[in-house]
């Protein structure tokens, strides 16, 4: 696995070809660079069933973000609260969600954004310098730019089906993202809020066309049950003794899964190895004893962007009937209903237990 940092360099050029330079110094903070050691691709690194062209981290989607809403705005409260919208996520990312039991919504790990953001002398210090108060910067949602309701479109969403596309399912090159993102402009919406749309209905229609290939995989029966085996085998390294909820926010990935394969629990260990080796996902019409067997949903995660028409401004589905059918097509998905599972056994630790 490598970064291809010259595709990232001029993916990052379409964002904003003019970088600030100000910004600079908060994406060098330590509790920005922490997250550059945790993937965006919440664990699928670490499998085979998938194929990860190359590293993409959780820094690199933050300063994607921010780049967006700085390119759209020009504001720098708002372009931080961009940046530091992901400080908080731990390693593995949305399979904690998943740990906690929140994977329809997957935001049960944010809520340590404030307190990352106040404990870092090195942001705090900027801040101040730059005039600018913790709680202008520190919940991005307050910014409809940076981050809106699902199903509208906002910088958030914008970047990780870029990065994602690029990345882990190769849906367009680069020349499509600029021919796509320099259609892009700020629009009203139903409620008057700012929000990005399109400037032209054939292009959005194409913005969905591609984008509707990565939503099924997001919701893929092996991208679920994966990132439920990461939950699990946090969870039960966490009854054993040898994790603890501030090491997710301690050490990068790589460090934790030294951790798994090094512990003493030999059964936590040879579990995750066959987890690393496995290449399938199978599916289950009822539970399988002898299995690692998961029946769990995941948050879907679409697109219905603005448009601007002759009569104003709309959503892309209520003016085009090919979007509307992508669109349909995958709100249709079935829900599952079924087991999914790796071809190996793994009973998850569902309480505290002593060190073997």
């Amino acid at each position: 696995m490598y970064t291809n940092i010259k595709e990232i360099e001029d993916y990052f050029k379409i964002l904003e070809p003019n970088f600030p330079k100000w910004l600079i110094e908060y994406i060098e903070t330590p509790a920005m660079q922490r997250i550059n050691e945790i993937s965006m691709n919440c664990g699928t690194d670490y499998s085979k069933c998938f194929n990860v062209r190359y590293w993409y981290s959780n820094l690199a989607h933050s300063v994607g973000v921010s780049l967006i809403i700085w390119h759209f705005t020009h504001d720098k409260k708002q372009t931080l609260a961009g940046l530091f919208h992901d400080i908080a996520t731990p390693t593995f990312k949305h399979c904690i969600d998943f740990m906690n039991g929140d994977s329809k919504r997957q935001e049960s790990t944010e809520e340590r954004t404030t307190e990352i953001i106040k404990s870092s002398k090195e942001i705090m210090s900027l801040l101040s310098r730059d005039g600018i108060k913790l709680e202008e910067v520190c919940d991005y949602k307050i910014y409809p730019i940076a981050d809106n309701d699902t199903p509208k479109l906002s910088a958030d969403r914008f970047e990780y089906t870029f990065s994602g596309g690029l990345t882990l399912f190769r849906v367009w090159e680069l020349d499509k993202i600029k021919k796509i993102y320099d259609d892009v402009t700020i629009l009203k919406n139903e409620e008057g809020i700012d929000e990005l749309g399109f400037k032209h209905k054939e292009i959005c229609e194409e913005y969905i066309k591609i984008i509707s290939k990565l939503w099924p995989e997001w919701v893929s029966d092996k991208d679920r049950t994966v990132m439920q085996f990461f939950a699990d085998i946090c969870k039960s390294m966490s009854y054993a003794g040898y994790l603890t909820v501030d090491d997710l926010y301690n050490y990068s990935e790589k460090q934790i899964i030294k951790k798994i394969l090094n512990c003493e629990d030999k059964y936590l260990s040879e579990c995750f190895k066959k987890f690393m080796s496995a290449d399938k996902i199978y599916k289950s019409n009822e539970f399988l004893n002898d299995k690692y067997c998961v029946n769990v949903n995941a948050k879907k995660r679409y697109i219905v962007p603005l448009v601007l028409t002759k009569n104003g401004v709309d959503r892309i589905n209520n003016v085009s009937i090919e979007a509307n059918q992508y669109i349909k097509d995958y709100l249709s998905l079935p829900k599952g209903g079924y087991w999914t599972y790796f071809n190996f056994d793994f009973k998850p630790y569902v309480k505290k237990i002593s060190k073997k």
